[in-house]
């Protein structure tokens, strides 16, 4: 009889897992931007390449996964000298560390529509775990998902201590998916 009741369990925990879509970011029509004050004036940039997977049930949102790169060569302000200067170890480290890393750990729904992650962000050598609010939505059946949050970017030792630079950057987020 416990035999039979472990078949269960392990039956029903597939299904769960078989409902969960597995997608992926549209690097084209997705967007990552970032703003930071430098000297107090907003330095506004973003961020291609987005690769990687996402597992996503509308249904039961406890069971998205994110597991996302960006290809950190790159950081685009406007300005090549700026960068290029990004690009280089004080900052991105590009030549050693080609990508930035997010894999998510927890999902939790808040409202219709609303969800917050909790994962591993990964910026050079350095993981730290975040947590941040995001929105999801469908467009022709594929999900979308927005968020804004902010990261403290000595966290993840990108620019030293610089005195004109803040520390908080502000993440924008505006993810396409297919399937």
């Amino acid at each position: 009889m416990a035999m039979r009741n472990h078949l269960i369990l392990i039956l029903l925990l597939s299904s769960v897992c078989v409902l969960a879509q597995v997608y992926t970011p549209l690097s084209a029509s997705s967007r990552v931007s970032f703003k930071i004050k430098n000297f107090g004036t907003a330095v506004e940039g973003t961020m291609s390449g987005l690769k990687g997977t996402i597992r996503f049930d509308v249904s039961n949102i406890s069971t998205t996964v994110f597991d996302v790169t960006l290809d950190a060569n790159t950081i685009d302000t406007g300005i090549n000298m700026r960068d290029n200067h990004l690009r280089k170890k004080d900052y991105f480290d590009v030549a050693t560390y080609p990508s930035i890393r997010f894999v998510s750990t927890k999902v939790l729904a808040t409202n219709a529509g609303e969800a917050k992650v909790t994962g591993t962000l990964t910026i050079k050598k350095t993981s730290k775990e975040i947590t941040f609010p995001f929105k999801y939505t469908q467009l022709n059946g594929l999900p979308q998902f927005t968020a804004e949050f902010t990261v403290n970017r000595r966290d993840f030792n990108v620019g030293g201590s610089s005195m004109t630079m803040s520390d908080d950057v502000k993440i924008v987020l505006n993810v396409s998916t297919l399937k």
